[in-house]
């Protein structure tokens, strides 16, 4: 595997595009982040450079734009949160660093492990409950600065509960600042959105009115930005809230991998190539420790970013490499220049990606498609928001997953059949019609097809019972590609018990994985040779054969048995 992304200087203009167009999206997006996460607007300038060039440098995706995002910020907002509460501001923050380069350290391990295309392996309803339930989060802790006043403490409750303080001390001058933003951003003609991204249109004007307007206003501001090169945060740890870091960077890591592979599927679409998602999860992990060393917040590939960047000519990783080093340069030289924006302005552009983050579209339609798949929706949504996002995922995913395996094992239900006569239960041919006719209901052809998943075992156990009456089972696996533990030991039962029982047992097209299944369990052991067969047909002449004889054989034990009745009965046995 190459070592670097795919990376060349045939588009150098398409590319430098793209890279300074993503600048300038990032820009206003990773201040918001960065004052949202509660790490502050340099935070999320340092997360959107590191993670930005350390990921087009070492990832699959060429055209992939990396830097915080709504669900990733989420996340790092309540880690941020909770480690300051339990260790003070300092100590707090160096442990939520070091949360970050523990998620990227998962991250680079999920690549190595090559786990890459099982991370998107989730339920519709799953993904868009998560993310819809994270929507929701973005915009519940957004509601504090956006009425002008401090986030409460206390997460999602915590400001739901405080909601009438809010409402009771609103700052009117920051309220409408907030609401022209969002008012900017939804409002902002396609025409103007394809020249200048809106969310630098709404952060310029709002600066620009509460400079100009509202000087003499006490409004909450970011104030100035640290310029110069990020110090370095070494790892800082606590045995107290150690698990607890670990199941929080996990979650973050994967919540990452997620983001990033999701938006690497959209970035393919659009450039008619293909990521290498393993690839994809060591660079977006290198990015995430190397943003946590240096006082960044975690990021991810960000879908708005890669768009922008593929709609303006970015095809290669020099794109992102550019991005990230044209953002360098403001963070270095024009971090003066930031000072003056409102706290206001930011909550309003991180509340409207909350409110974009939601899945408006399958909300609308989810309980018209499946009542259940609604049902597992919503449940993701509560738990999201008031529990525990692994608890939504991971109460979903098994809920999801039992609900499909019963639709599957219904399914596969239906391909377990008993045969005794030429119906209509699977296609059979001439020859196999007549000599199942010609058998008289004595042989019985079991039939699997398909997968045989552990839910079928139920079907098999069901089915083998119609044995009782019957001389020959013929076992038919022609179509059956794969064969579970479960299901397995269900066949070598009912091949078992017919053996008992003094039946003879044939088991046709056994082949592969399947045959190596059934020596392991010890069954093809206790057949003879010649009774395992590859076809069908063959199978059936070979029961009738053994019918054929079996019935001469009973004849001549009948004739035998008559002669020795009518010996016994002559004149001569009479007298004596």
């Amino acid at each position: 595997m190459k070592v670097f992304n795919r990376i060349n200087f045939n588009n150098l203009q398409g590319d430098l595009f793209g890279g300074l167009t993503a600048t300038v999206i990032a820009l206003p997006m990773a201040l918001a982040f960065g004052v949202a996460s509660g790490a502050g607007p340099q935070a999320g300038l340092y997360g959107a450079v590191l993670v930005g060039l350390f990921a087009a440098l070492f990832g699959g995706t060429p055209t992939l734009i990396s830097e915080p995002t709504g669900p990733m910020t989420v996340v790092m907002t309540s880690i941020i949160a909770h480690l300051i509460a339990s260790h003070g501001q300092e100590q707090g923050m160096a442990m939520a660093f070091t949360v970050v380069m523990m998620a990227g350290g998962f991250q680079i391990l999920f690549g190595v492990l090559k786990l890459g295309k099982y991370v998107t392996l989730m339920p519709y309803t799953v993904v868009s409950g998560f993310m819809s339930g994270i929507g929701l989060i973005m915009i519940i802790l957004q509601l504090g600065p956006f009425l002008g006043q401090a986030s409460p403490k206390g997460g999602v409750v915590g400001t739901l509960r405080s909601l009438p303080d809010l409402f009771a001390n609103i700052q009117p001058m920051e309220l409408g600042l907030a609401l022209l933003t969002v008012g900017i951003l939804f409002f902002t003609p396609s025409k103007v959105k394809k020249l200048v991204p809106p969310q630098l249109i709404a952060l310029i004007a709002g600066t620009l009115i509460s400079v100009i307007f509202l000087g003499g206003t006490d409004l909450r501001r970011i104030g100035e930005i640290p310029g110069g090169l990020p110090s370095l945060q070494l790892p800082m740890f606590s045995f107290d809230v150690l698990r607890i870091m670990v199941v929080d960077a996990l979650v973050l890591g994967m919540l990452g991998c997620i983001d990033a592979l999701l938006t690497s599927v959209v970035a393919d679409s659009l450039t008619r190539t293909q990521h290498n998602s393993n690839k994809e999860l060591i660079g977006q992990g290198l990015g995430n420790i190397m943003s946590g060393l240096f006082g960044g917040i975690a990021g991810a590939g960000a879908t708005m970013g890669t768009v922008i960047n593929i709609q303006t000519g970015g095809r290669t990783a020099l794109s992102g490499i550019i991005r990230a080093v044209a953002l360098l340069c403001v963070v270095l030289f024009a971090g003066g220049l930031t000072q003056n924006i409102p706290l206001a302005v930011l909550a309003g552009i991180a509340l409207k990606v909350g409110i974009d983050i939601i899945d408006w579209s399958f909300l609308k339609q989810a309980h018209k498609v499946s009542l259940k798949g609604a049902l597992i929706m919503y449940g993701v949504i509560g738990l999201t928001v008031f529990v525990d996002l692994i608890a939504a995922v991971g109460v979903g995913v098994f809920i999801a997953n039992i609900l499909t395996i019963e639709r599957l094992s219904e399914l596969q239900s239906n391909d377990v059949k008993t045969i005794t006569d030429a119906d209509d239960a699977i296609l059979l041919n001439d020859e196999e019609k007549e000599l199942l006719d010609r058998a008289n209901n004595r042989v019985l052809l079991f039939h699997l097809s398909g997968p045989m998943i552990f839910g079928v075992a139920k079907a098999i156990s069901r089915e083998h019972t119609a044995m009782e009456d019957h001389d020959i089972l013929i076992v038919d696996l022609t179509d059956v590609p794969v064969m579970g533990v479960t299901s397995s030991l269900a066949i070598q039962n009912a091949i078992e018990d017919a053996l008992d029982q003094g039946r003879q047992v044939m088991i046709v097209g056994a082949t592969g994985k399947v045959k190596q299944r059934l020596e392991k369990l010890g069954v093809l052991a206790k057949l003879p040779p010649h009774h395992m067969l590859i076809d069908r047909t063959e199978a059936l002449r070979q029961a009738i054969a053994l019918l054929d004889h079996q019935k001469q054989y009973e004849s001549e034990e009948n004739d035998a048995s008559s002669m020795a009745s009518s010996s016994d009965l002559s004149p001569s046995s009479m007298n004596t």
